[in-house]
């Protein structure tokens, strides 16, 4: 693994000990080399559950780097797209609360008094006998 990886993996805090690795047969194009050997990489991150397949290679150690770096990207997007969703709340929460400005206030308020005005000019219906 390369350096930018061990860093990547630390600042993200995932551990050697959190993840489950194991290998299995490959599928699709490839022949032979690929039916019988043992190359994918399945990886799975225990305390998130997300699990990665890596068959970008015919070689289990290049694989092996891919599917941390794959894992890595899962985890940063995933932890963003929760950021995110709070933000928006936080912003969504905000705009609901704030006053309104003085210029829509008035509008609203001329609305209801012509409406009002409209209503009080309606009167009861009287009867001619």
């Amino acid at each position: 693994m390369t350096p930018e990886l061990i860093e990547r993996m630390i600042k993200l805090g995932l551990l050697e000990e959190d993840l489950e690795e194991s290998f299995i047969r490959g599928t699709g194009p490839g022949g032979q080399k690929i039916n019988k050997t043992s190359s994918t990489v399945v990886l799975k991150h225990l305390p998130t559950g997300t699990e990665v397949r890596c068959q970008l290679g015919r070689s289990q150690t290049q694989n092996r780097v891919a599917a941390r770096q794959e894992l890595c990207d899962r985890i940063e997007k995933e932890r963003s797209a929760v950021a995110q969703a709070e933000q928006q709340e936080r912003e969504k929460k905000r705009r609901q609360t704030r006053k309104r400005p003085r210029g829509v206030k008035e509008k609203i308020l001329k609305s209801k008094h012509h409406r009002s005005d409209t209503k009080k000019t309606r009167g009861s219906v009287k009867r001619w006998d």
